[in-house]
């Protein structure tokens, strides 16, 4: 099958940024592929472009980390340092970082005028959680994907109700340009997850056996009870569920991401 894409590639139109069509004809050429497959013939034919992997160092980051490695370690990993990580997000993060051989590791801050202007008491989170997520990782995310055609995340169809109809491929709308966004684990299970985990024995974060299922930033992340969808953790008791890097920048409901 991999061939099979491989000999399709020259008929995509690798124009620097994509439509919904180039999406759609992307999800069509690998649907039966295997995640692997997919990311190698992605990846090793350049086939949309340059491209950054965007991850959390979260609860199951080292999946995915672990999956582009494998085919090409040097692929630019893009981190957002929002200052108010968990200390165990950071010292994960950097055992992955060598574990794993990443050789363009990339940590984006905020911007230090920003944060004295529009966050100078550290607390927005507590009264503005999406003005906070705005200045902590939207625009440090914009920042670090310039130039990049493509990103890859992390996200799964069985992470939250607002995923489930997650494809692999989809056009950015958080991004005016048109920016392609890859999720290699869209159907992925958490019972995939384990395994490979497993497989590969891959160290996980040391939150998750503390009952975080999905870790964000400490002030915004809470424990999740059984039963509870694995995101319940996050923000709350507010009406939201993604922090706005996979939400569009217009247009319709800010919390819900992009499809």
């Amino acid at each position: 099958m991999a061939e099979a894409a491989a000999r399709k590639v020259d008929r995509l139109d690798l124009a620097p940024r994509f439509t919904q069509q180039d999406a759609i004809r992307l999800n069509n050429l690998f649907r039966g592929t295997s995640t692997e497959e997919m990311l190698r013939t992605v990846l090793g034919e350049h086939m949309v472009g340059e491209v950054a992997v965007v991850s959390s160092f979260g609860a199951e980051s080292a999946a995915l980390l672990h999956l582009v490695a494998s085919v090409d370690p040097s692929v630019p990993v893009l981190f957002l340092d929002t200052g108010k990580h968990f200390p165990e997000t950071l010292a994960y993060r950097d055992t992955l970082v060598a574990r794993l051989g990443l050789t363009d590791f990339r940590n984006l801050r905020p911007d230090a005028d920003v944060l004295a202007a529009r966050d100078a008491s550290e607390l927005r989170w507590s009264y503005d959680p999406d003005g906070c997520c705005d200045i902590r990782k939207v625009a440090p995310l914009a920042r670090g994907l310039e130039g990049f055609d493509a990103s890859i995340t992390g996200r799964k169809a069985f992470q939250a109700k607002t995923r489930n109809a997650l494809p692999r491929f989809e056009i950015d709308t958080a991004d005016a340009q048109g920016r392609l966004k890859v999720n290699p684990l869209a159907d992925w299970t958490r019972a995939d997850l384990d395994a490979y985990f497993a497989r590969h024995d891959l160290p996980m974060h040391p939150l998750v056996a503390q009952g975080y299922p999905s870790i964000g930033c400490a002030p915004c992340t809470s424990m999740v009870k059984p039963g509870e969808d694995p995101r319940a953790g996050r923000w709350r008791g507010w009406d939201k569920t993604e922090c706005g890097i996979h939400t569009p920048i217009a247009d319709g409901d800010p919390n819900q991401p992009s499809f």
